[in-house]
């Protein structure tokens, strides 16, 4: 059994990747983090750093979770990334961090969150930060 999270350096992000330690844990499953760019990691503030990954790497270490860390730049968006990611490791769940947007900001925007939980081929465990 694997879990998927898409995980970015924020609130949502951190609240995603804690939940989905636990679920982890718990399941004795093996843990994919998926953190992503679509190729502008220089001056994306959603791609994890260097030091930011060895943070990451060591609370896996200390939670004693089976996993792996991607950090795809293939150029598609972060919603297809966690998808290709979850069907690839045959995820039983995806954990994704919700962000508040206005009524009008989901109207405009699509949602990478929306995104997955329409197209995931398993459940999707959706976080909110606080």
């Amino acid at each position: 059994m694997s879990i998927v999270v898409g995980y970015i350096p924020t609130p949502e992000g951190e609240a995603a990747f804690e939940r989905a330690i636990a679920e982890a844990s718990k399941a004795a499953a093996k843990l994919v983090v998926v953190n992503s760019s679509r190729g502008d990691a220089v001056v994306d503030q959603r791609f994890a750093q260097e030091e930011q990954i060895a943070a990451l790497q060591s609370r896996l270490d200390a939670a004693e979770v089976e996993h792996v860390l991607l950090q795809p730049l293939r150029g598609h968006d972060a919603a297809e990334e966690v998808l290709d990611a979850a069907e690839s490791h045959g995820a039983e769940l995806i954990v994704i961090g919700l962000r508040k947007r206005s009524p009008v900001g989901k109207l405009i925007m699509g949602s990478t969150a929306q995104r997955i939980l329409l197209e995931a081929r398993c459940p999707v465990l959706a976080v909110k930060a606080g």
